[in-house]
């Protein structure tokens, strides 16, 4: 098979990879063989080390435990990735600069695939992107105005290549739009302000699966309205989806689905699970998540992403 180099590499691949783990090379296989060791259906797995050359994983509910904390296990695990040609890479509904905060201490030539796939970047270049058409992103904000005035406990985040917009400025719902937006403003009105617009986020204090879902479910007949998470739904493209992020992505590197692994916990992620052979929902994920993916992950509590990426990879 063909192996490829992670993209954005200029030069020889570093030698020194203390840079970016801070432990010793001689250590890093200590490290890794610290990480707890739940359940893993093995048998399920074909045999022997596979010949991996792409990760992507999901960030919240995956490989973030529920206290949203990145596995201490990762960065040793991420060095040994780079030194065998494997890319890493996260795919969330996370805006991207709130991803390369979370990454940059290792972030050179990792591609952040954000906003649900609508924009993917590496190394602050734009590698691809889905914007809204602006007279749709207007409307699904006066939509979500409208849920609010009938007594919805609901918000709207306009998210675009520059920031996230929102017009709520109560705390309560602050504090969830900064998990995900590191980049966001406070205006006075979404819809007048100038981005390219490639996501409209919408969370819901109650069950946005019951409340905001159905109430945008007129805008499906044209766009995506995905049910990212508990409390959260995102209106994009019909075209825009980790999915097809991940299909551009293995065009580009010349990466097979056989040579992908993938992980999701939630039905955004049903796209992309679908475009690896190596496909695992975590413990715990929603239960079409489960039907999909052809493996099963111990639970984003147990460091389920790295203990699988070392039983398949023979770390």
């Amino acid at each position: 098979m063909r192996r490829e180099r992670t993209p954005g590499r200029s030069g020889a691949r570093r030698a020194d990879e203390e840079h970016w783990t801070g432990i010793p090379a001689p250590d890093r296989k200590q490290h890794m063989s610290a990480i707890p060791a739940p359940f893993l259906d093995t048998a399920a797995l074909p045999a022997g080390p596979a010949d991996i050359r792409l990760i992507v994983t999901d960030m919240d509910g995956t490989l973030l435990d529920d206290a949203k904390r990145i596995p201490d296990g990762l960065w040793p695990m991420l060095a040994e990735l780079r030194r065998r040609g494997v890319l890493f890479s996260p795919a969330s509904g996370r805006q991207y600069a709130t991803l390369h905060r979370q990454f940059e201490r290792v972030a050179e030539g990792m591609v952040f695939i954000a906003e649900n796939g609508t924009y993917v970047v590496r190394d602050g270049v734009e590698l691809s992107s889905d914007p809204l058409d602006g007279p749709v992103a207007v409307e699904i904000a006066r939509t979500v105005r409208g849920l609010a005035a009938g007594g919805a406990d609901v918000g709207a985040v306009l998210c675009g290549k520059r920031a996230a917009y929102v017009e709520r400025t109560d705390e309560a719902f602050l504090a969830e739009v900064r998990q995900y937006y590191a980049q966001h403003r406070v205006v006075e009105d979404v819809t007048a302000v100038e981005d390219d617009m490639i996501k409209v986020a919408v969370f819901d204090f109650a069950s946005a699966e019951h409340t905001v879902a159905p109430a945008l479910a007129p805008f499906a007949g044209t766009h995506q309205v995905v049910v990212s998470g508990e409390h959260w739904v995102d209106v994009m493209n019909r075209t825009a989806n980790k999915g097809t992020a991940l299909r551009r992505l293995q065009r580009a590197l010349g990466v097979t689905p056989a040579q992908t692994m993938v992980f999701g916990d939630y039905l955004n992620d049903l796209e992309m699970l679908d475009a690896a052979e190596w496909s695992f929902a975590m413990a715990g994920a929603h239960p079409e998540v489960i039907r999909r993916a052809r493996h099963l992950a111990p639970s984003n509590n147990d460091a389920g992403v790295l203990r699988t990426i070392a039983h398949v990879l023979g770390l």
